[in-house]
């Protein structure tokens, strides 16, 4: 309802809530232009400036991955993996990518990969993931036959077969033929290593200078031979994937250039084996997959805008006869694609449009659909020179959305109803380093950046920060406005400069007040104007409660 003319109108100014880069003309709770201030939900409801970056360890070049194993901490650093204790670093590995990296821990083992290579570490021995050596075939005669048993690990070229001698043939083929030459197959005869034997590595084949005896028991293999048949394409396709996703006791990966639409995952219980059987191609044309989702029971696979408009699939256990628990791909009916990145936050499945961020409704016994997220900041943040290359990471109930040296925050705690959709109330800073990785362990965020590690919290140094109201009418666009000369009571703490703008003026200063411990009171003398905005600025630190300004209406604006 308007206000009548003659009146005095009361505004105060709390229950402060995020950004608003829509526009001046929001909800009086948002901000038009904010930077460096959040909630702090673990201190108070009012909003504050950030925690500013903290050094923790220097390194002379990008920091890719930080991670945490046993009771130290990893760090990809440039092309190198360090082992960092208490701050001093001992190098473990070297001639890694320089790229984003990511780990998971199986069984207290520490894995690694970074697009090029997959290592294990175990706290005293690092080395190249070499593959569990399966074997691939069983009941097998000289002659050849058998029964399939295990499937080829992609990881390793290392495979064994198990014959029935029959205490008369010398000459045992193998399932393969062309083995590498410079691997010398290890034969075993009733357990036993032997050594009177000769191979054809071009036909497969090997054959002994004595008949291997029929086995003790009957039906028993008694005759193993180990070989290597070496593919590199295979190999590469786990090792150059970037995308990782621990899923159902089983490492899911894909992000491979050269098979952009593929998704492998190892055998049950063992990240060291990639069966060639155990992929699932996402859709038929090669719109490449952006992120990998375990969520709601089921992995959620998110590719890029696809011409074929199927862009999401997801993944749910299944339990085959023949072949066991098998993960057959579907198509979601989803039709946005994924550009940047994907999460599992606080159980909302969301990934990055061109348009922003992406909230999946729904469950796989439904049809899904899209809700946007992230309307509240998207006129800034798509526009990001980096906007494709963010980094995420969860911590103290926000997703941070780190794109270069700035990051958007998603509160999960304030969420809004739009349009009868769910969106996150957001915050903004800017940081003083370019941000390169992200991890949260113990609760403590640590930041990767071209120069060292850092800690979110320092809350003591010095950090400009600001609020700016949005445009206030005080409910009469069409009259004019005087502030009362009592002033403007603001509930704060810090070192607070007040700035009042009205119309399209710039901000005019009205007063600096430090140390505030509790309120203070600033004389706003505005006449005659429409409408009117405040901006409290810090250039050390501050945290805001409410302002309250008064103002009288007047007559009607001439036009």
């Amino acid at each position: 309802m308007s206000a009548t003319t003659g009146s005095l109108v009361s505004r105060m100014y709390g229950a402060f809530r995020g950004v608003d880069f829509r526009g001046e003309e929001i909800n009086l709770s948002r901000s038009p232009d904010s930077k460096n201030v959040w909630k702090d939900y673990k201190e108070t409801d009012s909003i504050r400036t950030r925690p500013d970056l903290e050094l923790k360890t220097t390194f002379n070049t990008p920091v890719y991955g930080v991670f945490f194993y046993k009771d130290f901490q990893l760090v990809h650093s440039g092309t190198k993996l360090y082992k960092v204790v208490n701050g001093a670093k001992t190098e473990l590995y070297s001639g890694l990518k320089a790229a984003l990296s990511d780990s998971f821990i199986y069984e207290n083992v520490w894995y690694f990969k970074d697009g090029q290579h997959y290592l294990q570490y175990d706290g005293t021995t690092i080395k190249e993931v070499e593959g569990y050596v399966p074997t691939t075939t069983i009941a097998r005669k000289p002659s050849g036959g058998g029964t399939v048993y295990e499937d080829v690990n992609m990881l390793t070229g290392r495979r064994k077969n198990a014959f029935l001698a029959d205490g008369e043939s010398k000459v045992f083929v193998l399932d393969a033929m062309e083995i590498d030459s410079d691997y010398k197959p290890i034969v075993k005869v009733n357990d036993a290593v032997v050594t009177n034997y000769t191979v054809d590595y071009k036909a497969g084949k090997i054959t002994f200078t004595t008949a291997p005896t029929v086995p003790k028991t009957d039906g028993q293999d008694n005759v193993t031979v180990e070989f290597r048949k070496t593919n590199e394409k295979q190999r590469n396709s786990i090792l150059n994937c970037t995308l990782l996703q621990v899923f159902d006791n089983r490492v899911f990966v894909s992000g491979n250039d050269e098979q952009p639409n593929v998704v492998w995952h190892c055998s049950l219980n063992d990240p060291t084996y990639f069966s060639d059987l155990d992929y699932y191609q996402e859709g038929l044309d090669s719109a490449k997959v952006k992120g990998l989702v375990a969520g709601n029971n089921v992995l959620w696979v998110f590719r890029e805008p696809s011409q074929a408009n199927t862009t999401v699939f997801y993944h749910t256990p299944t339990v085959d006869s023949e072949y066991g628990k098998i993960y057959p791909s579907q198509h979601s009916s989803i039709t946005t694609g994924c550009v940047a990145k994907a999460i599992n936050f606080n159980d909302d499945i969301i990934f990055f449009s061109e348009r922003g961020m992406e909230g999946i409704s729904g469950d796989v016994t439904t049809e899904q659909a899209i809700a946007h997220r992230s309307s509240l900041v998207d006129r800034k943040m798509i526009a990001e020179k980096d906007y494709k290359n963010m980094i995420l990471e969860e911590w103290e109930g926000y997703l941070l959305v780190f794109i270069g040296n700035k990051v958007y925050l998603a509160d999960s705690r304030t969420a809004f109803t739009n349009e009868n959709h769910i969106e996150y109330e957001w915050f903004y800073w800017e940081l003083d380093k370019r941000v390169t990785c992200a991890r949260v362990y113990g609760g403590v965020l640590y930041i990767g950046t071209e120069d060292g590690i850092y800690t979110l919290t320092n809350n003591t140094s010095n950090v400009e920060s600001y609020w700016v109201t949005p445009k206030d009418k005080f409910n009469a666009p069409q009259k004019q406005k005087t502030t009362n000369k009592r002033g403007c009571v603001v509930e704060a703490t810090g070192d607070i400069s007040v700035y009042a703008k009205i119309e399209d003026t710039d901000f005019e200063l009205i007063g600096t007040y430090e140390k505030v411990t509790d309120y203070f009171a600033c004389r706003i003398k505005r006449k005659k104007w429409k409408d009117i905005q405040l901006k409290f600025h810090s250039k050390t630190r501050f945290s805001l409660e409410t302002a309250t300004l008064e103002c009288f209406i007047g007559g009607y604006i001439k036009r």
